[in-house]
């Protein structure tokens, strides 16, 4: 049979292919409630155009969802956000985005799934939220560092209190954040990777 060029599958597009340098890939989960900027975390750092699953939200959601402080959101993830960041010509990280309503978190298994590591981004606005996540992580022995996203109505208190209240050992990595500024988002994710390598040095990844 003959197929004409209309009739073809195309290809990735250039700058979505992987580099020819490439040794080595890991899977990162980017973790966290509803609204706190995960898939705006892996837009903001992808060098691929980034894959989205969000949906309009309906009143379905009302009085299931919690969505304190995005009053204004009108999307939400259903599924997952997926992107792509090379860190060095070797090294490629794959970020994976969970979705932050609750209804949603029995995808996060399949989602931890392989994964080497994960961020967990907080909102100050809603601290408890961070206490199930960081949970689900330990349970799956997941090692994850703590970056806060900084919302511009959100209250701001010194890191140290931060790591008390949400009882963040000491050895994991906290910091703040703007996921929207591609140089914080990956600040953020090399500061994952380095933890990562001090827990192999240690013996401590497995």
């Amino acid at each position: 049979m003959d197929f004409k060029d209309s009739d073809r599958i195309p290809g990735p597009r250039t700058e979505d292919r992987l580099p020819d340098t490439a040794e080595a890939a890991v899977k990162i989960v980017i973790v966290g409630g509803f609204g706190v900027g995960k898939t705006t975390m892996v837009g903001s750092v992808s060098e691929i155009r980034p894959l989205t699953t969000e949906e309009t939200m309906t009143q379905a959601g009302i009085g299931v969802d919690d969505n304190f402080g995005s009053a204004s959101k009108t999307a939400t993830t259903v599924a997952m956000d997926f992107g792509r960041i090379s860190i060095t010509d070797e090294l490629v990280l794959y970020l994976f985005g969970t979705p932050g309503q609750e209804r949603f978190w029995f995808l996060w298994n399949g989602l931890f799934e392989g994964a080497l590591g994960a961020v967990v981004l907080v909102d100050t606005r809603r601290l408890e939220v961070s206490f199930d996540v960081m949970g689900r992580l330990e349970e799956r022995g997941v090692p994850f560092v703590v970056a806060v996203n900084s919302f511009p109505d959100a209250p701001r208190y010194p890191l140290p209190e931060l790591r008390t209240a949400l009882d963040v050992p000491e050895e994991i990595p906290i910091m703040e954040c703007d996921v929207r500024r591609r140089a914080s988002s990956r600040d953020v994710l090399m500061t994952l990777m380095r933890f990562l390598h001090s827990l192999a040095l240690t013996g401590a990844l497995t």
